[in-house]
């Protein structure tokens, strides 16, 4: 199945005297954008309505005259079309492109109308950039040095707003900060469909606060924080942790459901402070869980596995992988497979069950969706065991079916990769394995129960890749190195399957040829070459049309 041409209908417009070819339908802010031409907003987001009210972006536009009895153009001396220019500024957000659309960005009127406005918003702001939270990327900030006078006439006591109150278990709000720009109020409104944030008192009194009797304490409260233009909302996790500017942005995926919301990692010296949305319109827009958000902390968590132990005992690597291929070689091996692994680690997962002669089983973490981000599939990558031919199919794959099996007798060795054999209704069944070898993060009842564990490392500390509910195949990069004592999936499975002779290679550009060339539902994906928005895998969607899967009923966020 082949991608269908999706090129938008494109038309000519003028900037500051050059033609540039954009896509017709889109406001003159985007326009220009797709230009590399920056017109500066407040107010404007392109996830919400419009509203208009910062004036921030206002340019000048006209269009080519025509002589109004014959409707013949005007031309200048030189026969150039003469424009006929409006008499005042037109707001860029509200102006959609047409063709021919004549715009200055650079005019004086437009500079004296970009420096009137930031004189107006900071007549009662404070000048405390040093020390605010959001410097490094406040558009404020940006804007009024690049934009504004430079100098202020206003002479007289700046209103003192509430500062630091709390509107929510996660958010603080600054309302000295604010410049009422109101796209929080919007995103209550538009997106969470709850509007608690609305603006109250008059003129230069006027601030953002919760309606009585309301908080901001859904489940996407953070949100707030990522569309504020300015220090006002605040997160209280990151609030005075870090300055923006010493830490390193990562690409990364969220691993809290199967909807694959785009992330990006914040870290600095091996240390994560905080997680981003990253835009992304086919997937999340711009948006994210907070839940979504505290994920990192599983970094640093009190229960995570930094040894690898046999009999309970502390052993280098080498000894657990002999440990481990000796329970291995008694026979009666099951796999159970998660999720949570790459797309990489499944496959290279098959090749260990192929050498070892194991039968596969998938768990499946389930809850309730919530209509927005988080799905049924609380895992990010359960797809991929069914690209990959790790299993043929969910129904074969039941973890159910394990403990039957082991009730039998004949399953007597369990290799558990980073889930929970009890959390999966597996706990009678997993006390009568009389071999458990254990690979994961963190430790939990069944890592207790090993016969030898294995430590290796959390999303954020390897690269890989996902395919959401949507198969759209996805990346995820390493933000900060491994924790010490743990060792990367890759490397436990393919040395557990060479000692059995698999010869399997995951040096990851060899490992991903080799998905391509064995797993025809990837299609022509170069998994080296992923894009920053991911790849819809066209042909796993036509393979698997009408499937029921456990997000059935379950969408991510629509406009």
């Amino acid at each position: 199945m082949s991608d269908v041409s999706t090129k938008p209908e494109l038309v000519s417009i003028n900037i500051d005297g050059k033609v540039y070819q954009v896509a017709a339908k889109q406001n003159v802010v985007e326009a220009a954008k797709s230009v590399g031409i920056e017109i500066p907003h407040y107010c404007y987001h392109p996830k919400l309505s419009l509203a208009g009210s910062c004036r921030m972006c206002l340019v000048e536009i006209g269009m080519p005259m025509r002589d109004r009895a014959t409707g013949a153009p005007i031309l200048n001396e030189d026969g150039s079309p003469k424009i006929g220019w409006m008499p005042k500024p037109a707001i860029a957000c509200g102006t959609t492109v047409s063709p021919n659309l004549h715009i200055k960005t650079k005019s004086p009127m437009v500079k004296a109308s970009r420096e009137g406005v930031t004189e107006f918003l900071l007549a009662n702001h404070p000048l405390d950039c040093p020390i605010c939270d959001q410097a490094g990327e406040c558009t404020l900030q940006e804007f009024s040095s690049e934009y504004g006078r430079g100098v202020s006439r206003y002479r007289d006591v700046k209103n003192v707003k509430p500062r630091a109150k709390s509107i929510g278990p996660r958010v603080s709000l600054n309302n000295e900060r604010c410049v009422l720009c109101r796209r929080c109020v919007r995103f209550c409104r538009e997106v969470l469909k709850k509007p608690v944030l609305g603006a109250v008192q008059r003129g230069s009194l006027t601030q953002i606060d919760c309606f009585p009797g309301m908080t901001l304490d859904g489940n996407y409260s953070m949100n707030v924080v990522d569309v504020c233009p300015v220090g006002a909302m605040t997160s209280k996790d990151f609030r005075f942790k870090m300055r923006v500017w010493f830490l390193k942005q990562t690409k990364s995926i969220c691993t809290e459901s199967s909807v694959g919301v785009n992330t990006t990692v914040w870290s600095r010296e091996g240390k994560i402070y905080r997680i981003t949305p990253r835009r992304n319109d086919a997937v999340n827009d711009t948006w994210m869980s907070d839940s979504g958000r505290m994920v990192y902390k599983i970094v640093d968590s009190d229960n995570r596995l930094h040894d690898n132990y046999r009999a309970k005992s502390t052993v280098v690597f080498e000894e657990a992988v002999d440990a481990a291929v000796a329970l291995i070689s008694e026979g009666a091996v099951a796999i159970v497979a998660s999720g949570k692994q790459s797309v990489e680690e499944q496959f290279a997962l098959k090749k260990l069950a192929e050498a070892t002669q194991a039968k596969v089983y998938l768990t499946a973490n389930l809850d309730d969706n919530d209509g927005l981000l988080i799905s049924e599939d609380r895992s990010p990558n359960r797809r991929g065991a069914l690209l990959t031919g790790l299993v043929k199919d969910f129904d074969s794959a039941r973890i159910e079916d394990l403990g039957k099996a082991i009730d039998a007798g004949t399953v007597k060795t369990v290799i558990c990769f980073d889930d929970d054999l009890c959390a999966a209704g597996l706990t009678e069944a997993q006390q009568k394995v009389a071999r458990i070898i254990y690979v994961g993060t963190h430790m939990v009842p069944t890592s207790e129960a090993a016969k030898v564990v294995f430590a290796t490392r959390t999303v954020f500390e390897k690269a890989g890749s996902f395919i959401n509910q949507n198969f759209r195949l996805q990346r995820f990069d390493a933000a900060i190195p491994g924790t010490a004592g743990t060792m990367d999936d890759l490397e436990v499975i393919a040395t557990l399957a060479n000692r059995f002779g698999a010869k399997l290679d995951v040096t990851l550009r060899t490992l991903r040829n080799a998905i391509g060339a064995e797993c025809p539902l990837f299609g022509n994906a170069d998994l080296n070459k992923i894009p920053d928005e991911g790849v819809e895998l066209t042909e796993a969607v036509a393979a698997f049309a009408g499937t029921a899967f456990p997000e059935t009923g379950s969408l991510h966020y629509k406009k």
